[in-house]
């Protein structure tokens, strides 16, 4: 392997471990704004005690998130000095951006939100809160700025080699961005949602009698239920900007090799570049000329198009495919729970038990999701501007490497230690000597079995 290739593996073990932290921080930031929201309002004890467990989580996930993107953020020097010499112009300012009115604004408030409970009123607490929340998905919004104008370039002109800015409101809002910072987003919350899901099922499942758990159970249900079906429409309407703007990413995600009209939509195939076929084909007839054109006759571009700017076809073709079956999963799953709940106000053992399942289902949807995205991209860093090839690092493949075990062992360890810890806080949230910070005065507990580990 050169240094290409293991430049762009490490790039991506990095982007793969830093995006599960940011995608259900930004969501649960507004989760834990809205659990102090409804306490103040209610004074109900319920929202109290589910504030003070998922602020544990949130502290544990911000905190990874934030190391992670210090550490992915140093590659652009170490791997991709091509880049930043390229469009650093462009680059440089929006990351500073995202520094200086986002981290900045999480930074400043965060101690208060984790600390400040009983120090300050309960108005400042409840904005520290809030503040924390737009700060991570005003971090989300510039990051995605980046990434959409590398996927569609706008408000530039390149000078001396070098790119400039001509207009910032075309560089902010380029073509694609509107399209995935919604989509982006969605998937955030859909991520979050489902971390509730799955952690308030694992607590139920264990015999836990905190009202906690059914309260934020049903909340994050509802919710998934309206934001699963809302994210298809979502998915449909960035496919289409897709279809304008990279149509070489749209023929791989589609398994699409030759120009054609009435396209079949490809279910499952295995992709064969020699042939320039799918093996296995099963496929709908003109089914994905419907939903990429809106017409059962619709044209689309196939990959012979591309013949110097095709994309690695097998990863943006399967990837695409688990991130639509874990997305049609969630819709099914949060609609089934929801009715459950609107016909029993319970929901059956069996149905708890498998939402465990599903606690992080939502980051396996949203990796898929940005391995379509940026492998799609290739041969491009920026698409029709720079190609991944003339941006990468002229060191060693041996020192690439060596950086790459050490990050990818790093990574399961501490992804390894996450899971664990929060599991841990769960188990702990439901101990009478533990849980919600209170030590009843009891001369003797006998401990049922389910809370043994």
């Amino acid at each position: 392997m050169d240094t290409l290739l293991l430049s762009r593996m490490q790039f991506a073990a990095n982007i793969t471990f830093h995006i599960l932290f940011p995608t259900l921080s930004i969501a649960l930031g507004w989760f834990l704004f809205y659990f102090k929201l409804k306490h103040i309002r209610t004074q109900l004890e319920v929202w109290n005690d589910a504030y003070k467990f998922w602020v544990k989580i949130f502290a544990l996930t911000f905190a990874l998130g934030v190391v992670t993107g210090i550490t992915m953020s140093f590659q652009f020097g170490t791997n991709w000095p091509g880049y930043m010499k390229t469009v650093g112009n462009i680059a440089g300012p929006l990351l500073g951006y995202e520094v200086l009115t986002a981290f900045f604004l999480e930074a400043t408030f965060l101690g208060i939100m984790l600390f400040g409970k009983d120090r300050v009123s309960q108005k400042v607490h409840l904005l520290s809160c809030f503040l924390v929340a737009f700060g991570t998905s005003l971090s989300a919004f510039w990051i995605i700025v980046l990434d959409s104008w590398m996927q569609t370039p706008q408000g530039f002109e390149m000078i001396n080699g070098q790119a400039h800015v001509t207009s910032w409101l075309e560089v902010i809002f380029n073509p694609s961005m509107p399209y995935r910072l919604s989509h982006m987003m969605t998937a955030s919350f859909l991520t979050a949602c489902f971390a509730l899901i799955g952690i308030s099922s694992y607590r139920i499942a264990r015999n836990s009698s905190s009202a906690v758990n059914h309260q934020v159970l049903k909340f994050a249900l509802t919710l998934a239920a309206i934001l699963a079906p809302t994210q298809i429409f979502l998915g449909d309407m960035h496919g289409q900007n897709t279809l304008e703007y990279q149509p070489a990413k749209l023929a791989a995600m589609e398994g699409i090799w030759q120009t054609q009209k009435n396209v079949p939509a490809v279910l499952f195939g295995i992709p064969d570049p020699k042939t320039q076929s799918n093996l296995f084909e099963i496929a709908v007839p003109n089914l994905a000329s419907l939903y990429l054109t809106h017409t059962w006759d619709g044209e689309v571009k196939g990959l012979n198009e591309f013949p110097n700017a095709t994309p690695p076809v097998a990863p943006v073709f399967f990837a695409f495919r688990i991130m639509v079956g874990i997305g049609v999963l969630m819709l099914l799953s949060a609609w089934l729970g929801r009715w459950y709940l609107f016909k029993r106000s319970r929901l059956p053992m069996w149905f708890t038990k498998s939402m465990v399942w599903m606690t992080f289902s939502g980051w396996i949807g949203v990796v898929a999701g940005w391995y379509v995205t940026e492998v799609g991209r290739q041969p491009y860093l920026v698409t029709g501007l720079l190609r991944t090839a003339d941006a990468v690092t002229d060191q060693s493949n041996s020192l690439v490497f060596s950086t790459l075990f050490l990050y990818v062992i790093l990574y399961v360890c501490l992804l390894s230690a996450y899971i664990w810890t929060v599991f841990y806080l769960a188990r702990q949230a439901d101990d009478p000597l533990l849980g919600n910070d209170k030590v009843p005065n009891l001369p003797e507990i006998s401990t049922p079995p389910y809370i043994k580990v």
